[in-house]
């Protein structure tokens, strides 16, 4: 593909950021099954939720530019999927509570690649005059921000990792 214009820059990302969430959507739900903490799963749960809510908008945003959601591999998020399980899911934990500690660790891991994304993205939009993509971008980038706050929430004051030393 080549690059002549900022909206040629804008599209790729938003092709490439409906595959970080497609990725992502498989492995946060298998974070959530994984997790033994209910305040954790849950949290993994609607994490899910806000990851499929943000495909449908980000699928949208790319269907008024007439670009293909699909056209792009992120091969960033794969490499972060891959890291979920090789470190959350596929090993034997001693217990329960140390699981849950990395889960929130590659779940977090995740979390702060798509925001990269979306503060890009809408910064992009903002530059290119698309202020309704632009407020889209950042509802989504504020509502992954407010999950990253809430798994370290989680993390900290719920006591996940106070359990897990």
């Amino acid at each position: 593909m080549a690059f002549d214009t900022l909206h040629d820059v804008y599209h790729d990302q938003l092709q490439d950021l409906y595959s970080a969430c497609k990725q992502s959507l498989e492995a946060t739900t298998a974070l959530g099954r994984a997790a033994e903490d209910k305040h954790l799963s849950e949290a993994l749960i609607a994490g899910a939720n806000g990851i499929s809510d943000g495909m449908d908008k980000l699928k949208s945003l790319c269907a008024e530019h007439d670009i293909d959601p699909e056209g792009e591999k992120c091969k960033g998020m794969q490499g972060l999927v891959t890291e979920a399980h090789a470190h959350a899911l596929d090993p034997e934990f001693a217990d329960a509570e140390l699981r849950d500690a990395v889960i929130i660790t590659q779940y977090q891991r995740m979390v702060h690649y798509a925001l990269a994304g979306y503060g890009s993205a809408a910064a992009f939009a903002n530059r290119l005059d698309l202020d309704g993509d632009a407020a889209v971008l950042q509802g989504l980038l504020d509502e992954t921000y407010d999950g990253d706050r809430r798994m370290t929430e989680i993390a900290t004051k719920g006591g996940i990792n106070k359990k897990a030393a």
